[in-house]
């Protein structure tokens, strides 16, 4: 198995750009990997961007960034109250939500959703983060949910089991909106990365798995 290690540009801070439809959507899908970067890089940079949510959901997203991002800098934290369900029908303004990214940040590594999630709001963002960001790395993550549309990622990144304990205790404690779904479950988190993690062959059986369509070595 090719082991890669993401080590960033050779000058300035590390920077990775998280897009989230939802308010839990880059902890469920990459929490683990984010706090593994935050503890490798001293003076790592996150964007955190998440495009829907009532004022509830808003404030558990603020809750989850200061979670995932604790060891590093949060350069910028955007939530927006787009339509949850209708991102799709409101697109010309995520395009230019996508445009002022650009402009912003170049990041070494962006998180957004997997081209062929079920959900129409993952799927635009999805397409949008690639439209955007063309000669970043991008990684897609993924997330279970009722549909079924589980596939296989390519790219593994195997985790430490404190670290899978530390994502799995925050998603349960700050996401309490979600409590009450039949899927919002350690059970389901927790089996994903074990899954995951005997797909790779992690040291500690553990693993977050991702999309890589396209990579330049």
């Amino acid at each position: 198995m090719l082991r890669l290690s993401l080590n960033g540009a050779q000058a300035g801070p590390f920077t990775v750009l998280c897009l989230g439809s939802h308010s839990d959507d880059i902890e469920i899908g990459c929490g683990g990997i984010l706090l593994t970067l935050a503890g490798r890089h001293p003076h790592i940079q996150f964007h955190w961007v998440v495009f829907s949510g009532d004022d509830v959901r808003k404030e558990e997203a603020l809750r989850g960034v200061q979670l995932f991002t604790c060891n590093g800098a949060l350069k910028n934290f955007i939530q927006k109250d787009f339509p949850d369900g209708f991102l799709p029908f409101v697109g010309a303004e995520v395009k230019e939500l996508f445009e002022q990214l650009k402009r912003a940040v170049s990041p070494d590594l962006v998180f957004t959703h997997y081209r062929n999630d079920a959900h129409q709001d993952h799927r635009l963002l999805s397409d949008l983060t690639w439209n955007t960001f063309r000669d970043h790395l991008i990684l897609e993550y993924e997330i279970p949910k009722y549909d079924g549309d589980m596939g296989a990622p390519n790219l593994f990144a195997p985790l430490e089991a404190p670290i899978c304990e530390r994502k799995v205790e925050s998603i349960l404690s700050v996401f309490q909106s979600q409590q009450g779904r039949q899927w919002f479950q350690k059970e389901t988190f927790f089996s994903l990365m074990r899954l995951r993690g005997m797909e790779c062959n992690s040291p500690s059986g553990y693993a977050e798995a991702f999309y890589c369509r396209k990579l330049v070595l």
